[in-house]
């Protein structure tokens, strides 16, 4: 079975990470086949918008797979790992349409990074929603940062950031961190016809309004902070404390 699937149905690119036995965790596997999966949603006419989902509904995104990159010891070797991600979410920064995630269950580190990176933010009812890095001894490693800063508050960023907290999805709605919290049982049906306000205009004034949205971005700025943001990441992965917390949480799980 694929780690991730992809489909478009309907002028909507349907991306999802296919790991629901390990919280859909991402891998280098799963890196390599969202780069593939998002360049073709971009070239593609016949999609309107990407959304990125997860598998199951437990889990819409856990991060990065510690039990893959805890191997990862040092500061350079982290660095790689941990770009290479920033590039895929930098990717959907800049996706030249209209870039959604659809948040089915927990989104927890890096989750909460990827969902940050999209335009459109929708989860379930029963979904959380942390930056639990700190947890872990990390801060945030994939620019996940610097995009929550410009999505919402720098009041509300670092809240969520610095506390490492769970909020529940009504929470991060009235932060402002998601834009519509769906009751319905079948969230990819609902999503679907939630995006169908989307998907009815012109792909051209979709890609307009896009521009006109990346236009305020200050892009090297944004970039220089990114840069910045991986690397300091990349100095706490090296870290004992961090290496502890992950041998204390991997001896936890089942």
């Amino acid at each position: 079975m694929p780690s991730v699937l992809y489909e478009v149905k309907e002028e909507i690119g349907w991306l999802t990470i296919n790991r629901p036995h390990i919280r859909n965790a991402v891998n280098f596997d799963v890196m390599a086949q969202m780069k593939q999966y998002i360049r073709q949603a971009a070239d593609d006419p016949a999609v309107k918008i990407l959304v990125v989902t997860g598998s199951g509904s437990k889990a819409f995104c856990s991060g990065g797979d510690l039990s893959a990159f805890h191997s990862l010891n040092s500061s350079a070797e982290a660095l790689v790992m941990l770009s290479e991600m920033g590039s895929i979410l930098k990717s959907l920064f800049y996706f030249p349409k209209l870039s959604a995630a659809l948040i089915n269950g927990t989104a927890v580190g890096g989750g909460c990074e990827l969902a940050a990176s999209c335009d459109i933010r929708l989860a379930a009812g029963e979904a959380k929603l942390g930056f639990i890095q700190g947890r872990l001894g990390i801060s945030t490693g994939w620019g996940g940062g610097s995009y929550l800063l410009e999505r919402i508050s720098g009041s509300n960023a670092l809240d969520m950031l610095c506390s490492a907290s769970l909020f529940t999805s009504k929470q991060a709605y009235e932060n402002q961190f998601l834009q519509y919290v769906f009751k319905d049982s079948d969230i990819k049906s609902a999503a679907g016809n939630y995006l169908k306000r989307y998907t009815l205009q012109p792909l051209g004034v979709i890609q307009s309004y896009k521009q006109l949205l990346l236009d305020k971005v200050d892009k090297a700025s944004l970039e220089t902070r990114i840069a910045e943001e991986i690397k300091r990441c990349s100095i706490l992965w090296e870290s004992e404390e961090h290496h502890e917390r992950v041998r204390e949480f991997l001896s936890r799980k089942p």
